[in-house]
């Protein structure tokens, strides 16, 4: 019998991706972020950290795989709460250093956090789009040692990743998609204007 919080969390979950999906087959999923995404974005995102205040972080073993997962996938993409995610990442490294939580989830959670900081990513698992379109792996820090690190997290090679990896649908605009991002890292509070 699955717990009402795990059935939550998996809804909540759904309904990220069936935001995401309505938006891709509208076109306008790449055009920046999105507000109807991002209300859907902070609203799992505020019952993901009551959740976590009252129990702490959903492992498997408290909610079962599908809504651990859950959990994961929504702090992944609560990407206008830097606060927050800096908070779960440190519940998932100290889940992962207990066995509760796969290695790669904060290892994923960590890179993303680097790339919006402007830092380099420490396990390559952050793409950016080329001039065609065609994924490559945002700034790594240390590039030799990176397969080493992304095996030691349950993760392929880059190369195989990148060999996955389908072709993105680039902004319209991508110059004015740039500023607004430059805009939006400032505006959410992932940089800070010297």
């Amino acid at each position: 019998m699955t717990s009402p919080v795990a059935e939550e969390l998996i809804a909540l979950a759904r309904r990220d991706q069936s935001m995401r999906d309505e938006l891709l087959a509208a076109g306008v999923l790449h055009d920046g972020n999105h507000p109807q995404m991002e209300a859907v974005h902070r609203e799992n995102a505020r019952r993901l950290e009551t959740i976590i205040l009252a129990t702490g972080w959903p492992t498997e073993a408290r909610v079962g795989a599908d809504a651990a997962q859950a959990a994961w996938l929504i702090a992944q993409h609560a990407i206008g709460l830097p606060e927050f995610q800096r908070a779960c990442l440190r519940h998932l490294s100290e889940a992962a250093r207990c066995g509760l939580v796969p290695l790669w989830q904060p290892a994923m959670l960590e890179d993303r956090i680097r790339m919006f900081e402007g830092r380099p990513q420490i396990y390559g698992t952050q793409l950016e789009p080329d001039d065609d379109g065609n994924l490559r792996a945002y700034l790594i820090e240390d590039p030799a040692g990176v397969d080493d690190r992304r095996r030691a997290v349950g993760l392929d090679s880059l190369a195989q990743r990148l060999a996955r990896a389908e072709p993105a649908t680039l902004p319209k605009d991508r110059a004015q998609y740039e500023r607004d991002y430059q805009e939006w890292l400032y505006r959410v509070g992932w940089r800070v204007r010297r």
